[in-house]
């Protein structure tokens, strides 16, 4: 019988499988490598929080696609807490973890993937309801779509502690792997080909789908006579959908490689040289993701600027109150014959502002 050694701590682990752990990480190097990850950790946390703020607060967004797309955007602001986690107990730190701990660590990586996999699946799901009826949007409920977010996160976070709950080799250290020593080779073949395989599929279904919307669209455009931002829509969103998916393949496939390649016992293919490296680009897709909601969706970027735009505003005008008169806050510096057209903009944006005031003035 196979001796357990769930008690060690993790450098008799890394020890035994020969694993870096990057003790030459300290000094400048280690105070530049904690910078950046703050850095892009802060605006993971920021950017998605606007992204879900700006659903919650935009009647145009109460659709089952943008409840999903926010969804996505709380699995990216998990991500940035778990390589929080990851950058206060790696390098030299990580000889010191517990077992335990060193779970939890690796655990809150792999449910942030797997709830942004799994949340792209049921995206890809719910287009193609819509979209086979030529329909925006789906006709899925709050409660359904409430549903399958709970789903999601279930399905994560049980495939984040399967690990934990004995798939590693506590008891069996000759199958531990190199980039992750208390995971089980095996684990790390069946966890980078599931990812890997889910990730062509979807590569396939989104390009199948997006091929019928444009063939679609092209016919019903010469026989219809709805405006053509209309019969654009769906087209665009499927474009913000393929390129978020584009992004999380690029960001992840190279990692999942190289965890496959140490799950195959691949010892001449240098993957500690490039781990870290791999990483870097995995963490830079939840930076990315709300740079593209943005940019692709002009309703979302102006909804998430008025925010910003209010906030700053708000703290200005707690500046100046004690100088400036309430009744001009948010009033225009435009003197001219546009001033009530300026004003109404401004009041939109601001939420402030008596306009019926600003029109007998």
């Amino acid at each position: 019988m196979n001796e357990c050694y769930y008690d060690k701590r993790m450098d008799f682990f890394y020890n035994k499988t020969k694993t870096d752990t990057a003790d030459e990480w300290t000094g400048p190097q280690l105070i530049v490598v904690l910078c950046f990850g703050t850095f892009f950790c802060l605006f993971i946390f920021i950017s998605n929080s606007l992204v879900i703020a700006a659903v919650v607060k935009n009647k145009k967004f109460h659709f089952p696609f943008y409840y999903l797309l926010a969804n996505l955007a709380a699995a990216d602001f998990f991500a940035g807490i778990a390589y929080v986690f990851l950058m206060f107990n790696t390098g030299p730190v990580s000889k010191t973890l517990t077992v335990n701990r060193w779970f939890l660590r690796q655990g809150l990586l792999d449910t942030s993937l797997t709830a942004s996999l799994v949340n792209l699946l049921v995206i890809a799901v719910e287009r193609h309801m819509s979209i086979m009826r030529m329909k925006i949007h789906s006709n899925l409920t709050k409660k359904r779509v409430t549903f399958l977010i709970i789903s999601i996160w279930a399905i994560a976070i049980f495939m984040g502690a399967v690990p934990t709950l004995g798939w590693n080799c506590l008891c069996d250290i000759t199958v531990c792997s190199s980039l992750a020593p208390i995971y089980s080779r095996s684990y790390l073949v069946f966890w980078s080909v599931l990812n890997l395989v889910v990730f062509f599929i979807m590569v396939v279904v989104y390009i199948r789908i997006y091929m019928y919307v444009q063939r679609k669209t092209n016919v019903l455009s010469s026989h219809t006579s709805g405006s053509i931002s209309r019969r654009r829509t769906p087209v665009k969103l499927m474009k913000t959908v393929m390129t978020v998916l584009g992004a999380f393949v690029v960001c992840w496939t190279p990692g999942l490689v190289v965890l496959l390649l140490d799950g195959l016992n691949c010892t001449y293919c240098g993957i500690q040289n490039v781990k870290r490296w791999f990483l870097l680009l995995a963490l830079l897709n939840s930076v990315m993701n709300p740079i593209i909601y943005s940019y692709k969706d002009d309703e979302m970027w102006s909804t998430m600027k008025r925010m910003i735009c209010c906030f700053s505003e708000d703290k200005s005008q707690d500046r100046r109150s004690s100088r400036i008169p309430s009744t001009v806050l948010c009033r225009s510096t435009d003197t001219s014959g546009h001033y009530i057209e300026d004003g109404i903009i401004q009041g939109t944006i601001c939420g402030k502002g008596d306009l019926s005031d600003k029109g007998n003035s």
